[in-house]
């Protein structure tokens, strides 16, 4: 029962969640539930946790590295409602889960981005800089007031799955005979496009020539998504799962 209610749970928060995605389990344990209200912007890991109110109608976010051209959309943070009772066949999620009062979004921040980290807020079709985090500037040919995260510089390791100059190689172990495939923020998390190749028994590579840049990917096996445990190099998903990420130079 209590394993039900944790996945009922996490699906509430933020959608569909691969079961062998632990990480972005744990992510939303440690950090997420335990906003008691909105606040200003949290640095946690390799992330920039985002939160407003929701007595908002919407709110989204854009950035000034990306010339606040793409509006990211913040998610209801839905908590337990304890006044519910135990669970039983036939109830549904309104009745399990209440609304916690927060609005959130996740930054996954970019190996090439340290220091000032410029955004605004869209709330219920305004831009406006961000209530709750005291930090902005004004820029000054527009006028425009800008809220500011300062983003420490991030020690990234380097990953075992450079291949040659301009590819990435990806490499997973499984049984032999089975299928695997990847996909990443290369192909639009498409878990279809790309199947591994099986060079040795139990053992599925796939190279890939990618521009330069740094990648975000996942592995896809028996309909289960999963990390790659030779990667140490772990981020978070603007929707909150975990990924491996991996540079081409």
């Amino acid at each position: 029962m209590k394993t039900f209610f944790m996945a009922a749970l996490l699906t509430a928060i933020i959608g569909s969640i691969w079961a062998a995605d632990t990480d972005s389990s744990q992510f939303i344990t440690d950090h997420l539930l335990s906003l008691q209200k909105p606040e200003s912007p949290r640095i946690l890991e390799d992330t920039v946790v985002f939160t407003a109110s929701s007595s908002y109608r919407r709110v989204g976010i854009a950035f000034g590295h990306e010339g606040f051209g793409t509006v990211y959309w913040f998610r209801r943070l839905m908590v337990p409602n304890e006044k519910a009772g135990p669970w039983v066949k036939g109830k549904s999620p309104a009745d399990l889960y209440r609304d916690s009062g927060v609005f959130f979004y996740i930054f996954s921040i970019p190996e090439n981005l340290a220091g000032d980290l410029e955004y605004r807020l869209i709330i219920d079709g305004l831009w406006v800089r961000d209530p709750l985090n005291p930090d902005y500037r004004s820029d000054p040919s527009s006028g425009i007031i800008r809220s500011v995260v300062s983003i420490p510089p991030i020690r990234r390791p380097d990953t075992p799955n450079r291949g040659p100059a301009g590819t990435l190689t990806f490499t997973y172990y499984a049984e032999s005979g089975g299928t695997v495939t990847v996909a990443g923020s290369f192909n639009r998390w498409d878990p279809f496009m790309y199947e591994l190749r099986e060079v040795s028994p139990g053992r599925y590579t796939l190279s890939l020539p990618l521009p330069p840049g740094v990648y975000q990917y996942a592995f896809f096996y028996r309909g289960e998504r999963h990390l790659d445990p030779n990667n140490p190099r772990r981020v978070y998903t603007r929707e909150g799962k975990a990924a491996n990420e991996a540079a081409v130079e």
